[in-house]
């Protein structure tokens, strides 16, 4: 398994308490590979995260890793990852991107265009979350298939009899259950209305790094 590390290009303009949540849980669930995560431009939400897992501000074409060593996770690739991409030395990128319903290719505009040479590869056709897509491309990495690795493509999370929130990506089972982390379930379940609230008030997305 020569996978040197998980690079997570953050590619949103504020690093929302969801986005800081999947990324400390796709931190947790890479070890012990190592991840970064890169394009982190803001100081203070730099400072932040780094307190949890190492952040840059270099993008990642800006590492200077030559593009063979690249394997960017793409929805849109036309090629499937597979065990033997992981024969030679590489390093995997995923994009730091809140998911879209439907899905926009942000990822196609936004990483694997600006990656020349590297190779793009999909994990299945649903829509992964950023740590479920880092939890898939380690599990590949040591040898399992795709299709060896189950996967959940909706998600409802039960708020009472009555009201579910329904979360339309792809989650893969881990022991039988959908990889989700107990932070990001609390945050939907007690904290997401009030957050939601407040970038209304605000009229922008508060960042994590301010609370």
């Amino acid at each position: 398994m020569p996978l040197l590390g998980v690079i997570i290009e953050h590619l949103e303009p504020v690093l929302s308490k969801w986005l800081f949540l999947e990324y400390v849980h796709a931190a947790e669930l890479a070890k012990p590979v190592p991840v970064t995560i890169t394009n982190v431009k803001k100081e203070e939400e730099r400072a932040f995260l780094s307190r949890y897992v190492p952040a840059r501000r270099e993008g990642v074409s800006q590492l200077g890793i030559p593009p063979e060593e690249l394997i960017v996770l793409d929805p849109q690739a036309p090629t499937r990852l597979e065990p033997e991409d992981f024969l030679e030395p590489v390093y995997v990128v995923v994009g730091g991107i809140m998911g879209d319903y439907p899905p926009r290719g942000r990822t196609r505009d936004l990483l694997t265009r600006k990656l020349s040479g590297a190779r793009a590869r999909n994990i299945g056709p649903g829509q992964f979350p950023i740590d479920c897509a880092v939890y898939v491309a380690v599990a590949v990495a040591k040898g399992l298939s795709l299709d060896e690795i189950p996967v959940l493509d909706t998600l409802e999370i039960k708020t009472c009899e009555y009201h579910s929130i329904v979360l339309p990506y792809a989650y893969p089972l881990k022991d039988g259950k959908p990889l989700i982390s107990e932070e990001v379930l609390h945050y939907l379940l007690y904290e997401v209305e009030e957050y939601e609230a407040r970038a209304v008030r605000e009229g922008r997305v508060p960042s994590v790094a301010e609370t």
